[in-house]
């Protein structure tokens, strides 16, 4: 049975194993992301919750029944006596009870709204430097092959005598440390992708592929679409909902009229023989007097609410302005790093490098200067994929400022980066 079960269990992992990678684009990254979000699926039951509120809201009270005996003495009668009680407002407020659950219920939706724009953008937030780290690793192992090139030339003419054997140790130890440099980029691509993996509603032991290439660069104009944001809305129906509950206060100055009917069933034995049964019926009705309490309390509580919820918005309303310009203005700035650095300053490095490695292989520079010429190009060919990481990550910011959840790389209204 044991041995079953281990055999089980090696079945298992081996299928896991073998099992193809989830491959994934960006623009995959927002839909999967909704689908599979464990904390949305637990948010999606507060809408189902405020929709369950609602069912119970804007209905009358349940009637009351009663019954009341009274036994016959000398000089009354045996009487029972039947009623039915129905309170009934006489101002709106079931009406308002119903409406202000019906904006709950939409205040509910906009909250999941809301969170699924926030984790989409933390997601493709991942999901970009992981991409990024991709081709900073590619870059790391094109040098690292360059670096072990140069070291084995070296090398060879060290053991002829030609160079100095310094020479040989100080390429070699260029070599390793480009490769240390790629080690360390796998860690993080690991912690990154160790993070994105749950918000994909994927276990750790699944593997996953990003595919794709980053979008072009391109800078998105100034749009006025923000207030469309699911937050954004989420303050206006807040501003709705305040109103009605203050008007729902105000409603409940006045209590509940209650009105009701009973009827009375009477017995008296008038002699040892003779017993007479009589009876009456009627209408009541009960009207409170709101001499001492008119909701004042609940009435400014509920009117320092709706200031309050306004005052939310417009502060939300300006946050969110300088979130999208700052987030735009940022894809600009590296967008013409990015540029800058590709088109104008890496040609001219990479140009002087190959000349300086021919003087070298002819004798006429040192090691060093190839060293530094090598370090200079690798470090400009980071910054520019770094300027581009830096780009996309501060478009997904100026999505999500503007909830725009439209895919990767879609033209929503953008334009070229300046060059």
């Amino acid at each position: 049975m044991f041995r079953s079960s281990l055999l089980c269990i090696s079945l298992m992992l081996a299928a896991a194993a073998t099992a193809p990678a989830l491959t994934l684009s960006l623009a995959d990254i927002g839909p999967k992301v909704r689908t599979s979000h464990p904390t949305l699926k637990a948010a999606r039951l507060a809408v189902a919750e405020a929709q369950g509120r609602q069912l119970g809201s804007g209905r009358l009270s349940n009637p009351s029944f009663g019954y009341a005996l009274q036994n016959q003495s000398k000089v009354s009668p045996q009487t029972g006596v039947f009623s039915i009680d129905q309170a009934f407002p006489i101002t709106r407020r079931l009406s308002l009870e119903k409406k202000l659950s019906s904006q709950m219920v939409g205040a509910a939706e906009l909250e999941v709204r809301d969170a699924e724009r926030r984790l989409i953008a933390e997601a493709q937030s991942l999901a970009v430097q992981l991409m990024s780290l991709t081709q900073q690793r590619v870059l790391r192992k094109q040098q690292t092959a360059l670096a072990t090139k140069l070291s084995e030339f070296v090398r060879g003419r060290a053991k002829v005598g030609e160079i100095s054997a310094l020479d040989a140790a100080q390429a070699q130890v260029d070599a390793q440390r480009l490769l240390l440099e790629t080690r360390k980029l796998e860690t993080t691509s690991i912690s990154l992708m160790g993070q994105l993996k749950p918000m994909l509603g994927l276990p750790p032991e699944e593997a996953l592929n990003l595919s794709g290439n980053l979008p072009e660069l391109a800078v998105p104009g100034m749009g006025a679409g923000w207030m469309q944001r699911a937050d954004y809305q989420l303050a206006q129906t807040k501003i709705a909902a305040a109103t009605t509950d203050q008007q729902l206060a105000k409603a409940r100055r006045l209590p509940d009229v209650k009105a009701g009917v009973f009827a009375s069933r009477e017995m008296q034995d008038v002699t040892p023989t003779y017993r007479q049964y009589t009876g009456y019926y009627g209408f009541s009705i009960s009207i409170p007097l709101p001499f001492w309490n008119r909701n004042q309390g609940e009435i400014a509580e509920k009117a320092a609410s709706a200031e309050r919820a306004l005052l939310e918005r417009e502060a939300l309303g300006k946050q969110i302005i300088s979130e999208a310009e700052t987030a735009r203005l940022e894809m600009q700035a590296n967008a013409d790093l990015a540029h800058e650095t590709r088109d104008k300053l890496l040609p001219l490095v990479i140009e002087q490098t190959d000349k300086l490695e021919k003087a070298y292989e002819q004798g006429q520079t040192n090691l060093l200067t190839i060293l530094r010429a090598r370090e200079q190009r690798l470090q400009l060919e980071a910054a520019a994929l770094d300027a581009v990481r830096d780009f996309h990550l501060a478009r997904i910011r100026y999505e999500a400022a503007t909830g725009k959840h439209a895919p990767a790389g879609a033209a929503t209204s953008s334009t070229p980066a300046k060059r």
